[in-house]
């Protein structure tokens, strides 16, 4: 049996549901986030923390977005980034003052009229951030993207990654059975080389940065069997299917990968479909 117990516990310091922790590279303390604050804590106390990030209106009927993800960059302790539900993500200077309410940069992409429609906000809120290892880069995900950030550049992404685009014509369908909300996970390589991040019917997508292919696998209870080579999955939308593919109407909605890890060294992967953790390593 493996067991866990806590060493320390840190409480009473959150209203609403924590949805980022993360440790300092001064590696004395951490961050944690809820909708609506960030607080900052010593690794040592446990009693009390202080709050960096409030935006919560004196009146809630005010209140037009949320925190969704927070990180510390992995070598400036003075520096964090956190994203919102309205698409944005905020830079912030521990050093500029005590309570991080102005941020430092505003990383933002203007909408594209033509796309515009009664799901766009809902879409574009962006569920994870993610700082790069060189602390260069970024990356954040919404619900049909993921895209890559300069942090000297706030005006657009430098690259962005349709997930699953075939989605698009059924965000009617997904709303009603409330998947539109579904918040999705991302993560880098340990060489800022590639991105992962998950989908519907137990599918995961890797990007690579520089050869700009990607390619989608699936992690299900078949392949248990160790030494079992993932075979590229894909997803056809209309006409003809062809033997190796997915038609968009047999997606399983219900199995999703929304958590994914890569280990910050080796080429290991973790995600977890469902209640299910898989572990998948490189071939040799």
């Amino acid at each position: 049996m493996v067991e866990a117990s806590p060493r320390r516990i840190f409480a009473n310091a959150h209203t609403y549901h924590i949805n980022s922790i993360s440790v300092n590279s001064d590696q004395e303390t951490y961050l944690s986030a809820d909708d609506l604050r960030i607080n900052l804590w010593h690794l040592e106390v446990t009693k009390e923390s202080f709050n960096i990030v409030d935006i919560k209106p004196t009146n809630m009927e005010e209140l037009t977005e949320v925190i969704t993800a927070a990180e510390f960059h992995p070598t400036e302790c003075n520096v964090f980034v956190y994203s919102s539900s309205k698409g944005t993500i905020r830079l912030c200077d521990m050093r500029s003052s005590a309570l991080c309410d102005r941020h430092s940069k505003q990383f933002e992409e203007p909408e594209n009229p033509t796309n515009r429609s009664f799901f766009s906000e809902i879409i574009s809120s962006i569920s994870d951030v993610k700082l790069s290892n060189s602390g260069r880069y970024m990356i954040s995900r919404d619900y049909l993207s993921i895209k890559v950030w300069d942090l000297h550049m706030e005006t657009k992404p430098i690259e962005t990654y349709p997930v699953h685009e075939y989605l698009r014509a059924k965000l009617c369908s997904l709303y009603e059975n409330d998947c539109i909300f579904d918040k999705f996970e991302c993560c880098w390589n340990g060489k800022d080389t590639s991105i992962m991040t998950g989908s519907y019917n137990n599918f995961f997508r890797v990007f690579d940065r520089n050869t700009k292919k990607d390619v989608t696998l699936e992690a299900s209870r078949d392949i248990v069997k160790p030494k079992t080579v993932l075979k590229p999955r894909k997803v056809c939308t209309g006409g003809k299917r062809k033997k190796d593919e997915i038609s968009v109407d047999c997606l399983d909605f219900n199995k999703k990968i929304l958590h994914t890890a890569w280990h910050p060294q080796e080429n290991i992967i973790a995600v977890a479909a469902t209640n299910n953790l898989f572990i998948f390593q490189d071939k040799f």
